[in-house]
């Protein structure tokens, strides 16, 4: 078991695993007190009951759901990395190197609005109003 030492647990396919809730410490600076607090928050709940429900629901074993769910969960960040694509990752994090190493409010608020203007670009296939024009309006480039 993990005890927040640092020191990682050697696991298998069919390793064990306690559902055990950790409220853990941390020091204000510690560079991954987000994800510990969140770990800390969400370690409250009982995930069985839902797991358990969602297994009679589809005719599926409480254990490979929770095998799927941990595999998809640790593999977002690849499968992010495959969707989006080196180039646009390598092009976003440049973005914010840039700003950082200008160290400027002014380099922070234009890498921002860089970042938002990138990331609207990835949106225009999920936002359906972006891709279509408004077939009950006139074309505002048309004369009238």
């Amino acid at each position: 078991m993990q005890t927040g030492t640092g020191s990682a647990t050697p696991v298998g396919p069919s390793t064990l695993i306690d559902l055990t809730p950790w409220a853990g410490a941390w020091a204000d600076d510690d560079r991954d007190a987000n994800f510990k607090h969140d770990v800390a928050l969400y370690s409250r709940l009982d995930p069985l009951s839902t797991l358990g429900n969602l297994s009679a629901m589809v005719d599926i074993p409480v254990g490979p759901l929770c095998r799927y769910i941990l595999a998809k969960w640790a593999s977002a960040g690849a499968e992010a990395l495959l969707t989006l694509g080196p180039t646009a990752v390598d092009r976003l994090w440049q973005t914010v190197t840039a700003a950082q190493s200008a160290g400027t409010d002014d380099a922070k608020i234009a890498a921002f609005d860089d970042l938002a203007a990138q990331l609207s670009w990835l949106r225009v296939p999920l936002d359906a109003t972006s891709t279509k024009p408004d077939s009950t309006k006139p074309d505002s480039t048309e004369p009238d």
